[in-house]
């Protein structure tokens, strides 16, 4: 099976940076969409420069109709589609009196109706043996993010995961939900950087998890191997979440 390693620049990757590398190194055609183009192309010329194949699609998670294209163009470019990883999330306000209507309904949009969107249009277009996977979070489980609108995001996508799971099974398709623990990555750095303290949470292994380590879960769970795997939670969480709220 392919090595991770870190992207040519050296830079860290976010986990759907590394997810997306290390499907292609295990030889899936890919179509990477992101809200910025710059970001997509980035990963996408990383896959091409190690001689995979990668689209890039344009589209706004927020908008019902960017969704469907999504999917549409993902299943024309590639010939159709066999698996499809749901990896969007952004995080607003803090505690409940910190946390305006407007910055729920944002992260709500993204983190969790997009999710929903996309597998609507998706699994009427996936064929036996095909997989979808989830990227929600620790925060899903158990308290510890202080963004109510972060953690019932992520709550909400076990329900959504498990249901796909359900109306999946009948048609062959497998759907499984990642939830990470304290990953570092781009977005994990900058929530280190808000809030005091996160750096120095005790993980049992000593360590942040790397995006490495979701894209090896993550790629598990699209692969055949996992062929008997659905409606399942994997936590990469290097123990965190034995420990109990934080």
């Amino acid at each position: 099976m392919g090595g991770g390693g870190r992207l040519p620049s050296g830079e860290t990757p976010g986990n759907g940076q590394a997810i997306s590398i290390l499907a292609a190194r295990e030889g899936a055609a890919l179509a990477v969409a992101d809200l910025d183009r710059a970001a997509a192309e980035v990963t996408a010329g990383a896959i091409q420069a190690e001689g995979g194949q990668a689209a890039v699609i344009l589209g706004d998670v927020r908008d019902p109709d960017d969704c469907t294209r999504i999917v549409d163009e993902a299943a024309a470019v590639l010939g159709g589609i066999d698996g499809l990883v749901c990896n969007v999330g952004i995080g607003r306000g803090l505690g409940l009196a910190g946390t305006d209507p407007d910055s729920w309904d944002d992260v709500l949009a993204v983190n969790l109706r997009s999710h929903f969107l996309l597998a609507r249009h998706a699994l009427p277009l996936l064929g036996e043996g095909a997989a979808l996977v989830f990227i929600g979070s620790l925060a899903g489980l158990r308290p510890g993010s202080y963004s109510p609108s972060y953690d019932a995001s992520k709550a909400g996508l076990l329900g959504l995961s498990r249901h796909t799971a359900l109306e999946g099974a009948r048609r062959g398709v497998r759907a499984n939900l990642i939830a990470p623990g304290l990953i570092d990555t781009p977005m994990g750095r900058a929530a280190s950087a808000a809030r005091a303290g996160r750096d120095r949470i005790r993980v049992p292994l000593r360590r942040q998890g790397t995006a490495w380590e979701v894209a090896w879960a993550t790629v598990f769970l699209l692969s055949d191997e996992a062929s008997y795997v659905t409606g399942q939670v994997l936590v990469v969480d290097g123990g965190l979440g034995a420990l109990g709220p934080t």
